[in-house]
């Protein structure tokens, strides 16, 4: 090829090498950083799937405590707090397949007519040690009398009315009846 400015003659490979620059070890150097990147991505995403699961884990123990911890206070509704201590041991291990899980149930008295604290605690043991889960409620002694007493409000109730009030108001509902 000949230049027309400088009356020489070039060969195109001697263009072409002008053209292009140096570029070996450049394609190496994108490899390198590419697996450099992907290997912390990675573990970014597992330690992030690792730390879920220990607290998809953490809750589903804290889901059972509460379950096993209503359990008991409703033993000691049923029983009533007098006699609950007498029928069931107040601390312990549950059966399977909750053997993991230890309770305490607490009955504080308070008075002849006044109703007792109780207090259902729930352990289960953690990675960092035991964590524990307490509820607390009140609860007046058994009245074996009241069994036989019938359950039935003092007025009697209007269900429909109460229905018509909520939905048209007082003045319309007295109107539709």
């Amino acid at each position: 090829m000949k230049c027309l400015m400088h009356g020489t003659t070039r060969s195109r490979a001697g263009l072409r090498d002008r053209r292009r620059p140096q570029r070996r070890g450049v394609a190496l150097m994108d490899v390198i950083i590419g697996s450099v990147m992907l290997a912390i991505g990675l573990s970014v995403v597992i330690s992030l799937s690792s730390r879920s699961l220990a607290s998809q884990t953490d809750g589903e123990k804290r889901v059972i405590a509460g379950w096993l911890a209503d359990e008991l206070l409703n033993m000691v509704l049923v029983e009533g707090p007098i006699d609950y201590p007498r029928m069931y041991d107040t601390d312990g291990y549950f059966d399977e397949p909750f053997e993991d899980f230890r309770y305490d149930v607490s009955i504080e008295y308070r008075g002849v007519h006044a109703p007792h604290r109780v207090t259902a605690r729930v352990s289960w043991p953690s990675g960092s040690g035991w964590q524990d889960l307490a509820v607390q409620t009140m609860i007046m002694d058994r009245d074996d009398r009241e069994l036989f007493l019938p359950r039935e409000p003092l007025d009697p109730i209007d269900r429909e009315r109460r229905y018509l009030e909520r939905i048209h108001g007082e003045e319309e509902a007295e109107l539709m009846q």
